[in-house]
């Protein structure tokens, strides 16, 4: 497939940004690879995904199919993965949420190596920490909807804990993905599932201010995504194997949001979810939900009580997306049927329930404020973000933020935008210690929702040297700014 302008001089960019890897890098990225056979490999190629028998798509994939194949790893057990690129154009492939080093994170910002086009890379590493992690692309997509998280480059990675409590019957991986992208020029929708919902004045006056100035200039609202196909495992509603149960089953289930830009929402009419982890990290507070509301890159593991017999449409609580595909089916033992859809009732989603109320957060040795932007339609139509009014610039690479090892740090993070963003911290965990001025605590996640013209602060200990990226996990917000790198020393 061609290679666009703005790409080429990304590509230069990485290129030129390579040569000025630092000593303790390039020393690792020349260490000889274990020799013998891989644990795992993966093939990065373009190939056919059948989402129903009358929409089948051509995208880019790991190895042929939608999800790329469960990779299940041991906690602390070394693993070699053999990673192959059959397209023009080099490739990343990031390990979403575990801590490894900046050699095989899959993060060209960082200086990991590329996957080269028509050529491969052995990666070989230890897992950790244990619980529901993903693998997928980190390729800069700019304007290019067939490049990035725009494609079907996303599989689930499962690190077993060294002791499993096991309070379940059986495990199901579901994976939330949209095609058939499109770019749009109508807003952003309003999205008011998240709480606390209290916005904070300033932050509301200063987006609002620009917004108006920008459309009084004569200027149209910047490009948005939006997607004519959903899908969940591959397959769109009523075209694949449904989930089949026994009454008294106790069935978990792990969530991926595989979506580029977009945040799902996910029920199961008659049931309840007992979430039981986010992002892979068991929560302090198992608690009870009718709904799932799942950021991009977000997982959640939830166990479900099979006590409601029938013929189910777990899905989208979006009549359009899940009418379009954003649904499976749950089926019980002996029954047969249309599969049934019924909506709960309006339901709220607050990180706070599943953590420690009276939970009081070690003091950091250091508070970062940061402050998210956005600039509307700047960058040819397309909305520029900024982090303390700063465009990510990968010509220089520069760092944003010096880190010392072992110290903790508290993110103060700021969203001057309506957009809710969920951010994600390269090579780290983090702890949510506060959402819109209300304290929490025991939360750990890679990946949070900040809300519209909304703060919280997450607080982590910079445990991993080198460079670790920090951005919005939507593709069209990260391509466009909403990046820093943070340098531990």
């Amino acid at each position: 497939m061609p290679i666009g302008r703005r790409q080429f001089l990304q590509l230069g960019a990485w290129m030129a940004a390579a040569s000025q890897t630092p000593a303790w890098l390039r020393a690792a990225q020349t260490a000889e690879p274990p020799a013998g056979k891989a644990d795992y490999s993966l093939r990065i190629a373009h190939s056919l995904v059948e989402l129903a028998p009358d929409h089948i798509i051509r995208t880019t994939t790991y190895n042929g199919q939608f999800p790329g194949p469960l990779i299940r790893l041991r906690e602390g057990q070394r693993v070699v993965v053999d990673v192959y690129n059959d397209t023009d154009l080099p490739e990343q492939l990031h390990w979403h949420g575990q801590t490894v080093p900046v050699d095989v994170d899959g993060a060209a910002e960082e200086g990991t190596p590329f996957i080269p086009a028509h050529g491969m890379r052995r990666l070989s590493f230890v897992p950790g920490p244990a619980g529901f992690r993903f693998y997928h692309t980190h390729a800069v997509a700019g304007d290019d909807l067939t490049r990035g998280q725009y494609g079907a480059q996303a599989g689930p990675v499962y690190i077993e804990p060294r002791h499993e409590p096991g309070d379940y019957d059986r495990e199901v991986f579901l994976v939330l993905k949209e095609f058939d992208p499109f770019f749009s020029q109508g807003g952003d929708m309003a999205m008011d599932f998240l709480r606390p919902a209290e916005r904070e004045h300033a932050l509301e006056e200063r987006g609002e201010s620009a917004m108006k100035a920008s459309l009084a200039q004569g200027h149209r609202h910047g490009y948005e995504v939006g997607y004519q196909a959903f899908a969940i495992n591959g397959r769109m509603l009523g075209h694949g194997e449904p989930i089949r149960v026994k009454p008294g089953e106790r069935v978990l289930f792990h969530v991926l949001n595989a979506s580029a830009t977009e945040i799902r929402s996910l029920a199961l009419p008659g049931h309840r979810f007992k979430v039981v982890a986010l992002d892979g990290n068991a929560v302090a507070h198992p608690a009870e939900v009718p709904v799932l509301w799942i950021g991009t890159a977000e997982r959640v593991s939830a166990i479900v009580e099979m006590t409601h017999p029938g013929v189910w449409i777990l899905g989208d609580l979006d009549d359009g997306d899940r009418q379009h595909g954003m649904g499976v089916v749950v089926e019980y033992a002996g029954h047969s049927g249309r599969p049934q859809w019924s909506a709960p009732k309006a339901s709220s989603w607050d990180y706070r329930l599943f953590g420690q109320p009276d939970s009081k957060a070690a003091t950091p040795d250091q508070i970062i404020d940061l402050s998210f932007a956005k600039q509307n339609a700047a960058e040819h139509g397309f909305n520029r973000w900024t982090i303390n009014d700063v465009a990510f610039d990968m010509h220089s690479r520069k760092p944003m933020l010096q880190l010392r090892y072992g110290q903790r740090y508290r993110l103060r993070m700021h969203n001057a935008s309506d957009d809710i963003h969920p951010i994600h911290l390269h090579r780290h965990t983090f702890e949510i210690t506060r959402v819109a001025g209300q304290s929490t605590g025991g939360i750990r996640k890679d990946v949070a929702m900040l809300g519209g013209y909304q703060t919280m602060e997450v607080d982590f200990t910079a445990d991993q040297r080198g460079l670790s990226l920090f951005h919005c996990h939507s593709q069209l917000h990260m391509d466009f700014g909403f990046m820093a790198l943070f340098e531990c020393v």
